[in-house]
């Protein structure tokens, strides 16, 4: 069995100086394999190593050249773990030598978990031009609005030029289109510099259909389980050995190759795999190596909908040690107590208790009947720390995944956005924007795709008309494939010259700033919390404390003005009102408790 390598890649291609290449491939079907360089296909035999890999050294092979494989003297592949793909999935891989490019953050330092406020990007609609060049250039309004970590969907290459990102079929590819992998170095370099950490999405669950052609290759898949994009990953079948080195290494590439400091991983709950230590447990053990290797600090977050601590609690307490995860049912609540209908998902949640029940346990279901899974669902996450979740008021998928996209700011008032805003943002957990809601961006954030195949199109505008069947949504579903639906989904930069969109913009900042300045905010202690709430006038009351600072956040979810009863015997002043005719909103009464329609007020006292 082959091992991860801790301090540099083993696969693909690597230079290790004098003008020396190490070609390794990973081809068990293979009787035979040759590595083509070059336009002229200059051909080099590999030789067969143990458990079906295929080694080279040679020094025919040089930096930025293109090269394939040629399997069997048939197929004509590019390298499963290419770096680059100038010609797209199915062209030619180009040699890189990662080793090549001049980092400028040594003195930089991973903030912890606890100080993380994401802001979720997609690089190819966050700007006009949708590069990570582009992206450089607005960053200094992410620090502006006291952002600390900015979230990259997925980057890895995937067919055409537009894809959300999900798509992708050489994990190790940096996306042509977007600048290739010295673009997303000079962005993660910039973003340091400028005290932002970078977290990375990836998906270990699945890969894309079109340029996918691994399974030319070896056994990367297994028909033992079964996903929403077909066979699984074979993670725990025959031949899984290399399949679990090349995703671990992958894992460890970005973060030592690239300095990301953090991976997103895609809804880990659909990795199958039964193996004595499960994958995410495996990767988490060698990210440790590495942090020892480096000193440097590295994060991992999973999306999950198991409502299972097993994923995020400790090694050392039999969990798989990722350090966080996604918390949907925050936002479903969040959303159903804000109006919107109970439907599809939304069904299991009746709105404001179970956002109290959030912010108290995190997970809403653990361990009760859910009506939508027809099952009792989850357990308890009383042992784990509030910097293990991510919460958020919307994200890529909550938005992209409604028929017609529509953000917040087209479903709600002006008012119920800074409510929302606010609820994610004094909550005990990470909070995370979706680029443009800072100021309100009206344009929506549709799915989008730019596959050649055009039985696969078809498949992708069938799949997407039958997602919304739950939803009972009207109107033509958007087609992915077109590129107004990609053009459409842009952010509008020149919305912040607007009045409204700048007081919203301002109303972020300073929630931000409340968020960092004050300790029984930005301490994510769960046991120093209390909420009340309640149903009929859809209100709720969240207590926080610190040492002997307590801060009250009144919630007032309903069209009508509410008396929200404070903890009695203390002195409250206002941190921030929402209804403040500052922030847009109307003149608002100044009695303590007194709290406008869809608004929220933050009071704060320092008694013991």
């Amino acid at each position: 069995m082959k091992n991860p390598q801790i301090d540099k890649r083993s696969l693909g291609v690597n230079f290790e100086g004098q003008g020396i290449a190490n070609v390794t491939l990973w081809a068990p079907l293979a009787k035979k394999v040759d590595l083509l360089i070059g336009k002229d296909k200059l051909k080099l035999p590999l030789h067969s190593a143990e458990y079906g890999y295929w080694e080279l050294t040679t020094d025919k092979l040089k930096p930025n050249d293109t090269y394939s494989f040629l399997l069997d003297d048939e197929k004509e592949r590019p390298d499963p773990a290419s770096l680059a793909q100038p010609d797209g999935v199915h062209g030619a891989s180009q040699a890189l030598d990662l080793n090549g490019f001049k980092w400028t953050d040594s003195e930089w330092s991973n903030p912890k978990l606890n100080d993380y406020i994401f802001y979720e990007l997609h690089i190819g609609t966050f700007t006009p031009e949708g590069t990570f060049e582009a992206a450089i250039g607005r960053l200094d309004h992410l620090v502006e609005l006291g952002i600390t970590a900015i979230e990259i969907m997925p980057v890895a290459q995937f067919p055409g030029e537009r894809n959300w990102g999900y798509d992708g079929v050489l994990p190790y590819a940096v996306q042509n289109t977007y600048g290739g992998a010295e673009g997303l170095m000079r962005l993660v370099d910039t973003c340091h510099a400028k005290g932002l950490a970078v977290v990375l999405d990836v998906v270990y669950n699945h890969l894309g259909p079109e340029g996918n052609y691994f399974n030319d290759f070896g056994a990367y898949f297994t028909d033992k389980y079964h996903t929403p994009w077909g066979n699984a990953i074979n993670f725990d079948d025959a031949w899984c050995d290399a399949v679990r080195l090349y995703y671990i290494e992958n894992a460890l590439m970005w973060f030592r190759d690239f300095h990301i400091d953090g991976l997103r991983m895609d809804a880990v709950h659909a990795i199958k795999d039964f193996s004595p230590v499960h994958i995410l447990k495996e990767i988490k053990q060698h990210v440790d190596q590495l942090i020892a290797h480096t000193g440097r600090q590295y994060h991992l977050i999973a999306e999950l909908d198991l409502n299972d601590p097993v994923y995020i609690n400790t090694l050392d307490n039999n969990g798989y040690g990722i350090d966080g995860q996604w918390i949907d049912e925050f936002h479903h609540a969040l959303r159903v107590t804000a109006g919107e209908p109970q439907t599809g998902y939304y069904s299991d949640f009746n709105g404001i208790e179970h956002l109290a029940k959030s912010y108290k346990d995190a997970y809403v279901y653990d361990g009760i009947y859910s009506p939508h899974r027809l099952k009792v669902f989850g357990t308890r996450a009383d042992k784990n720390t509030g910097d293990q979740f991510v919460v958020f008021s919307q994200n890529h998928d909550q938005v992209g995944n409604r028929m017609l996209g529509e953000r917040t700011s087209q479903l709600v008032n002006f008012e119920m956005q800074k409510l929302m805003a606010a609820a994610v943002m004094v909550s005990p957990y990470m909070p995370m924007l979706f680029m443009g809601e800072e100021w309100g961006e009206t344009n929506p954030f549709q799915y989008f795709i730019s596959h050649t195949d055009k039985d696969l199109i078809e498949a992708v505008r069938k799949g997407r008309k039958e997602e919304f069947k739950a939803f009972h949504a009207e109107g033509e579903t958007p087609d992915p494939q077109a590129e107004e639906t990609f053009k459409r989904s842009k952010l509008q930069w020149d919305l912040l010259s607007k009045q409204k969109h700048k007081t919203m913009f301002a109303y972020y900042q300073e929630l931000i700033k409340v968020r960092k300045r004050y300790p029984a905010l930005k301490y994510l202690k769960r046991s120093d919390l209390r909420v009340e709430f309640d149903a009929k006038d859809n209100t709720l009351l969240l207590n926080r404390w610190h040492e002997d600072e307590q801060i009250c956040c009144a919630m007032n979810f309903s069209k009508q003005q509410q008396n929200i009863q404070l903890p009695g015997g203390q002195d409250w002043a206002i941190l921030l009102n929402s209804a403040d005719e500052k922030w847009g909103g109307q003149a608002p009464e100044t009695n303590p408790g007194i709290v406008q329609p869809e608004s929220i007020i933050i009071y704060i006292n320092h008694h013991v």
